[in-house]
């Protein structure tokens, strides 16, 4: 019954559209009103990579935990999945808030599993919570096992995607950190800066709502972002490009969708011109900072 109905919205898709380039293997794009604009292999079940860390920062926020209480970055914390790196250090001291913008704006690992094991009975409960936030959500094709997306067992697929997006959108701590070109963040009284893992956010000409990156080798490329041009608004999901420009080229190219306009050749996919300045609050300051992607 789904196929025929995921059929029936794509009748309505424009040649241009199914015409256009796509290097990442699954792609869903949606207007406001749930209309399918653009769709490649959207019902295919991948992993999902960092993508999760939206799932996580929900499951927190629902829990209405004290942003302000310090949270110890323990060892348990480490990634012994993938080694991947971090700039946070085991014993660094930082506040939930300031975790939850560095697992969501930087996609540090090390937060996002702080997170989980902070959360009150632990990280089987973590689990249970994200469980139902799934089944409340409707996302019948997906199953995450943990907080990072550093498993690829943590999986889904490109609708039941657009539907976590828009449920992240309705966060404004959400929005407001993962449409961040960079901020600081204080670890254990030090003042560290960090920068989005989209470089896109804060790049001249694009509206961002709502982004989120991902990568691991069995991911791919991923990217989830809520965008407006020419009036439109729009969420895409993009899985399991082979590069990083591949995923940016398919962003363009689905802007470029929406004003209308025509594909942009690859060669110029990797020129994003970064906004001149933009004001950032942070701690109640407010400074004149120059965004970079």
């Amino acid at each position: 019954m789904k196929k025929l109905l995921i059929a029936a919205l794509m009748s309505t898709v424009s040649a241009a559209a199914m015409a256009m380039p796509l290097g990442s293997q699954s792609v869903l794009v949606v207007d406001d009103a749930g209309k399918v604009l653009v769709e490649k292999n959207a019902d295919a079940i991948v992993p999902i990579a960092s993508l999760t860390k939206l799932m996580t920062a929900m499951v927190v926020l629902d829990a209405h935990l004290d942003m302000d209480e310090k949270i110890a970055i323990d060892r348990a914390d480490v990634d012994v999945l993938k080694h991947s790196t971090s700039r946070v250090p085991v014993g660094g001291v930082i506040s939930r808030r300031d975790v939850l913008q560095l697992a969501l704006m930087s996609s540090d690992n090390r937060a996002a599993a702080s997170l989980a094991r902070t959360y009150p009975g632990g990280a089987d409960a973590f689990k249970r919570a994200v469980k139902a936030k799934i089944a409340a959500l409707g996302m019948e094709h997906t199953v995450i096992e943990e907080p990072t997306g550093l498993s690829p067992h943590n999986r889904s697929n490109a609708e039941d995607l657009v539907k976590m997006a828009a449920a992240a959108a309705q966060y404004a701590e959400i929005t407001r950190i993962t449409t961040s070109a960079k901020d600081t963040v204080e670890i254990s009284g030090r003042d560290v800066g960090f920068h989005n893992t989209n470089r896109l956010v804060g790049a001249k000409g694009w509206d961002i709502g709502l982004s989120k990156t991902g990568y691991t080798t069995e991911a791919g490329r991923c990217l989830i972002m809520r965008i407006k041009s020419a009036g439109k608004s729009a969420t895409m999901v993009l899985l399991n490009a082979k590069a990083s420009s591949a995923r940016v080229l398919d962003a363009l190219n689905i802007r470029r969708y929406l004003n209308g306009e025509p594909a942009t050749p690859a060669a110029k996919a990797g020129r994003i011109l970064p906004a001149k300045a933009t004001t950032t609050r942070k701690r109640g300051k407010v400074a004149n900072r120059k965004r970079r992607s």
